[in-house]
């Protein structure tokens, strides 16, 4: 089961605390990102970071320049477990 994304905000610095629809919640540090290169080095730019939305359609927080992050690996981070789909 992949659960969706349901709400997002922006905390501070590279932090953006997430919802997910079975209510799970937390804070994810995304700074770690900003070091993989490709299309996350645009993630150096505070700014563009903060620009993220929420995709209801696919449950997924993502960028203008497309990048998004699976939800399941956003939700180990709040819960700290994985899901299985």
């Amino acid at each position: 089961m992949i659960l969706d994304i349901v709400s997002a905000r922006y905390i501070k610095d590279y932090e953006i605390e997430i919802e997910f629809e079975d209510g799970a919640k937390g804070v994810v540090d995304f700074s770690s990102y900003r070091c993989r290169g490709g299309v996350f080095s645009d993630f150096n730019d505070i700014e563009y970071f903060k620009s993220f939305r929420v995709d209801k359609e696919l449950g997924v927080i993502s960028w203008g320049n497309g990048v998004d992050i699976a939800p399941e690996t956003l939700y180990s981070k709040v819960e700290g477990k994985t899901i299985m789909a």
